[in-house]
């Protein structure tokens, strides 16, 4: 039966990086996958005021989106993403059609700014955003606990990844 992982987190802690090698990961084991970035699929100007991050936009395209990769043959849907509320799981999972189980990949905080430092390097206005985000999106899952397994992301990307997978039963 084909289901979903969603790797969440802050921003800068991994995610999208434990996805595709998640992806990786599960096509050298043979399993028929799809690699979703929720990122991408929002990715559009401008927002609507009451929805700032496009939170219809993403599901509607999710909704599209899985259903073709199962319709392909896709087993697995490997997700990366923030969603802060059981609220959004829901609808997540709703729009997947299929089981969600969600990991939450953790760095500390330091190593974050360390991650986003370096990746907005040529963006002051984008590097403090991400900075003021990263710690208050990590208290907003602290109190939603939205994941089901949490896995510690320092280290390389496969690695993390292999993390990921192993709390993961389908």
């Amino acid at each position: 039966m084909p289901s979903a992982l969603l790797i969440t987190g802050t921003v800068g802690v991994g995610k999208t990086s434990a996805a595709d090698a998640a992806g990786d990961l599960l096509a050298g084991a043979g399993v028929p996958n799809a690699v979703i970035d929720l990122d991408r699929l929002r990715r559009a100007w401008p927002a609507p005021p009451d929805d700032p991050f496009h939170g219809a936009l993403t599901l509607r395209n999710l909704r599209a989106v899985a259903a073709n990769f199962l319709a392909a043959g896709a087993e697995r849907l490997v997700l990366a993403g923030v969603i802060e509320s059981r609220d959004e799981r829901l609808r997540h999972e709703e729009a997947l059609a299929v089981p969600l189980t969600v990991c939450r990949v953790r760095v500390a905080l330091p190593e974050v700014r360390r991650r986003l430092t370096a990746r907005h390097a040529d963006d002051p206005a984008g590097l403090d955003w991400h900075l003021a985000r990263a710690e208050e999106l990590s208290s907003i899952l602290d109190v939603a606990e939205v994941a089901d397994y949490t896995v510690d992301g320092t280290g390389a990307r496969a690695r993390v990844a292999a993390r990921v997978l192993d709390g993961w039963r389908p």
